[in-house]
This record gives C-alpha cells, sequence and structure tokens, in this order.
C-alpha cells in the first residue's frame, strides 16, 4: 500500500484529486477548526486548492497552489488532524492514524469520481433532479424520468438538506466494519431510506440499519419497499424507544420528530450505546413548559405562547449542553422539517476524538488540566442555567449516573416541584 506522502502527491500529479476531507482534531494540538475541505478550484490565475476550514458555523478559505497542495494536506493531517478522506476519480482513501501517530491508509471505490471546477458554480444538490434514484421514485417523489413531482418539491428539499449533514459526518463512522445505525420514530421514513442509499451506494460503506416506529402498517409498508429496493441492510420493526433492547451498541442514532420526551429516551440509548454521531430532531417539547420559572423573566413567561416557545429553546440548549458534558462535540442547526414549518432544529453531536470523553473529576481524567478545567467550568455552566430557571430535565435525570462525577449526585440541586 502506497505511504501517505504518496497517495496525496500523485493524487495531485495526475489531476484526479476530486475532494479531501480532513476530520478529528487531535486533543491538545491547538488545531482551531472542526474539519478541513479541499478540493481544485479554478481561479483567474489557473488551478489552485481550495482549502476550507470549517468552525461551527463559519468557513475560512484559503487557496493554495498544486504544488504546494499535497504537502499542506498532509502536514495538517500530521499535526492536527486524526482522520482523512481523499476522494479521487480512480479511489477513496481512508486516512487513519494509530495511538503511536502512524498513518494507514484504506483504498475503496471511488465515490466521488469526478468535481465542477468553477469556482462560483451554482450550488449542486447531493441528488440531482433528472437522474432517477430508485428510492424518491418508490416514494412518489420523482418520477421515472427524474423529474421532481411538485407537491414533493419541499421534500426532495429536505433529503438534501438532510443528505448534506450526513455527508459531514461520514470520517466519524467506522470505515473498516459494518456501520450500525439505529433510527428511532422512523415514520414513513424518507430520510432513513436516503441516509441508507447515500452510505451505501453512494459512500460505498457496509451498514446494517434498523428503523423503529410504533405503527404496524407503516412498518409494513417501509419493510415491503426495502424488500423491493433490494436494500438487504435495512429492516424496521414495531417498538417504543424506551424499551428497545435488542442491541446494546450502535454507531450512529437518528432520531427525527420523536415527540416530547421520546427524543430524550433515544438520546439516552445514545449515550448508553456510546454512538459515535447523533442527529435528532425534537419535536413538541412539552416537558419544560410545566417547570420553567424564574422572577425575572416573569414578563414572557406570563404569555402561553411565548412560554411554550421558549421552554423548547431551553429544552433543546439542556440537550445540547448534557451531551457536550458526556464527550460529545455538540451543533443545534437550522433543518428543513417535513411539515414545512418556517424553522426546525437538529441537534448534532459527534463523539469528541472519536471515542467516548470519560467526564470524570480531575483524579479520574487522564486529559491536562486545562480540560479538566474547561470540563468544570461547562458543568458549572449548565448547573448555572438549569438551577436559575428552575428544571430538571427528562435527559439529566435519565444520565444521573454518567452525570454525577460533573454535577453531583443530587443533579443540579433542582428538582421538578421545589418551592423557591
Amino acid at each position: 500500500m502506497a505511504s501517505l506522502t504518496e497517495v496525496l502527491r500523485e493524487a495531485v500529479a495526475a489531476g484526479v484529486w476530486t475532494q479531501a476531507v480532513l476530520s478529528q482534531p487531535r486533543k491538545g494540538s491547538g488545531a482551531v477548526a472542526d474539519k478541513v475541505k479541499i478540493k481544485p478550484v479554478l481561479l483567474k490565475n489557473g488551478l489552485h486548492y481550495q482549502f476550507s476550514h470549517y468552525t461551527g458555523t463559519k468557513v475560512l478559505h484559503e487557496n493554495v497552489a498544486p504544488e504546494q497542495a499535497a504537502g499542506r494536506a498532509e502536514e495538517l493531517l500530521l499535526s492536527l488532524y486524526k482522520q482523512g478522506l481523499l476522494q479521487t476519480s480512480d479511489a477513496d482513501y481512508h486516512i487513519l492514524f494509530n495511538k503511536q501517530g502512524e498513518a494507514a491508509v484504506l483504498k475503496k471505490k471511488p465515490t466521488r469520481p469526478s468535481v465542477e471546477l468553477a469556482h462560483n458554480r451554482k450550488k449542486r444538490h447531493v441528488l440531482e433532479e433528472g437522474t432517477a434514484v430508485p428510492f424518491l421514485v418508490e416514494l412518489g417523489v420523482m418520477n421515472a424520468q427524474g423529474k421532481v413531482l411538485a407537491a414533493k418539491y419541499d421534500k426532495f428539499r429536505q433529503i438534501n438538506r438532510f443528505l448534506e449533514m450526513i455527508d459531514d459526518i461520514v470520517p466519524y463512522l467506522p470505515q473498516s466494519r459494518t456501520v450500525r445505525i439505529v433510527d428511532f420514530g422512523c415514520g414513513k421514513s424518507y430520510l432513513t431510506f436516503a441516509l441508507y442509499y447515500y452510505l451505501r451506494e453512494r459512500r460505498g460503506l457496509d451498514l446494517h440499519v434498523v428503523g423503529l416506529d410504533l405503527k404496524q402498517d407503516v412498518i409494513s409498508h417501509c419493510n415491503d419497499l426495502a424488500e423491493r429496493l433490494g436494500y438487504g441492510r435495512l429492516s424496521f420493526k414495531v417498538g417504543d424507544i424506551s424499551r428497545y433492547d435488542e442491541t446494546d451498541e450502535a454507531d450512529m442514532v437518528v432520531t427525527l420528530h420523536a415527540c416530547d420526551t421520546a427524543t430524550d429516551a433515544a438520546l439516552e440509548k445514545a449515550v448508553r450505546w456510546n454512538a459515535q454521531v447523533i442527529l435528532s430532531v425534537p419535536c413538541c417539547q412539552h416537558e419544560l413548559f410545566g417547570q420553567v420559572r424564574n422572577d425575572a423573566l416573569s414578563p414572557l413567561l406570563a404569555h402561553g405562547i411565548l412560554k411554550e416557545r421558549f421552554a423548547s429553546l431551553v429544552t433543546d440548549a439542556a440537550r445540547a449542553q448534557l451531551l457536550e458534558l458526556l464527550g460529545y462535540r455538540t451543533q443545534v442547526l437550522e433543518f428543513i422539517d417535513m411539515e414545512h414549518t418556517p424553522k426546525n432544529l437538529l441537534i448534532r453531536a459527534v463523539k469528541e476524538n472519536g471515542q467516548e470523553a470519560k467526564r470524570q473529576s480531575e483524579d479520574e481524567r487522564n486529559g491536562p488540566a486545562a480540560d479538566a478545567k474547561a470540563v468544570r467550568a461547562a458543568a458549572e455552566a449548565y448547573r448555572t442555567f438549569a438551577g436559575s430557571l428552575g428544571i430538571a430535565p427528562y435527559l439529566e435525570r435519565a444520565l444521573a449516573d454518567k452525570l454525577a462525577p460533573l454535577l453531583g449526585s443530587g443533579g443540579h440541586g433542582s428538582q421538578p416541584g421545589d418551592d423557591k
């Protein structure tokens, strides 16, 4: 197998480099960006390689001359990032580092054989209209010629937005074994089929996906469709999220529009299964409506509709903060809802450094003191946040054993019904 240096340099020299993604910042490396995407672009002064450094919702672009691109990418990998994916017209190269810092390069079939070099090109969807996609045809989103039906165009946009988010988390999934995915509350499973198609057919991953829902007729329909499409590693089952016990591990957990605390039940499962990736679109957050209270906010909380919206945002903020404390790097992103509401939120969480970051007391942690200090500060921020609003969210209570080393055995000290 070619070395990391050879693979990078040959991809540039042969002009076959279509895209690369560097991810999983090394602990203590000083990396600012969460990931770096590299692609060839045609500028006025000729071909360059654009390095896009992503930090949260911000992106910083750096255009590098071809003769410097391979060296720059190798430098970033060796010093700042633990994983890379180089896509060329001939093959995909998965670059992984072991604990000794040695690189292993795994070669797989190409998933991005071509690239558009125009710098200011029109935005392209992951799934393009005009090319028939079997599952979209079966679901009535497209016709057999690949034309998106007018009544389904919003759903087509939502599926593409979802797949953009899936594309971002691919580097965090196992590349050399079966990827185990559980989709809680899958419903009619438009996005479940999209996820399976993209990861299996487009990205070439070996995976096993299970969709779970309470409705027998919906599950039967989805299983029939999976069989017609030949999706042998996709299955659907009737079941309740909180009672699902057919596995004790998963690499990725998806929960889209699970109602109220069903979302929290799914998040709890994901954490206990040590899932590398969590994608959650919460729905109907009612739990904290009856808990939240704060005298300074009484002008807001006195109005039911405002209190409802506020409690919903508080719920998702608490979920994101708790996942951060449990070792996930978490973002709350805007998403397109199935019901076409103006805005919706998606919580995307990936396991920090590709493994469980054990959030324990400073004496029990192996990380540097600065990191332990940051964790303590985050825990204190959560205690202040929850205590000031008088809330004890389901997720905090459900994961009390894992949070106790940070928040104490009594949590943040406020329980539902406590009098102030």
